[in-house]
């Protein structure tokens, strides 16, 4: 993609973060990206089709892919910490704005598959290092993907509730509530 091209894109996402898909308009897109509107037709035949090139990059979707959970330490609290805070340390309120912004019924069937690559990314790293953690017998026998969705509720829910309505709502801050939620799964598990 050409630098114009990017300018463009990156301009809609910060728009659509701030203002939502509807009341984001080319105009306004092409004048936060420094170029005319006529540029950005020449580019793009559509404000959806700028959306959905956005939407096909990692970087407006926080970041979030399998690989950044690859630094496992194979101790349990440890790791679920670390799983937590890496989701929480990209899922930046702007991202979660961005988030709610890409599901206007407009477009939201075309922007779910990217939406959905998030909290895809995060299950599917977090249930193989669960597989992994069983065969290595450091995790008893448990249901794997109920664990691992009632863990991702967790931090979805908690990074979902804090962007939405900031510590006026939320009273317990992240580090705090990272290692008193995994104290309590951790000890959950045990009991198993």
């Amino acid at each position: 993609m050409d630098e114009t091209s990017q300018k463009i894109v990156d301009a809609a996402m910060v728009l659509i973060r701030e203002k939502g898909y509807v009341a984001t308009t080319t105009k306004e897109i092409a004048k936060t990206a420094g170029v005319n509107e006529c540029t950005l037709f020449r580019k793009f035949q559509s404000k959806k089709e700028i959306v959905l090139e956005g939407v096909s990059q990692a970087q407006w979707r926080a970041g979030i892919t399998p690989d950044i959970f690859e630094k496992v330490s194979w101790e349990l609290t440890t790791d679920l910490e670390m799983f937590m805070r890496m989701y929480m340390d990209r899922m930046t309120p702007e991202f979660v704005n961005l988030s709610i912004g890409l599901r206007a019924p407009q477009i939201y069937e075309e922007t779910a598959p990217f939406i959905q690559k998030v909290p895809q990314a995060f299950l599917t790293a977090f249930t193989d290092y669960l597989r992994k953690m069983q065969e290595k017998g450091k995790l008893p026998e448990t249901e794997i993907d109920t664990f691992a969705v009632t863990f991702f509720s967790a931090v979805f829910g908690y990074t979902f509730l804090r962007a939405s309505f900031g510590e006026a709502f939320v009273k317990v801050g992240q580090d705090a509530y990272i290692r008193h939620s995994v104290q309590m799964l951790v000890k959950g598990l045990e009991r198993v």
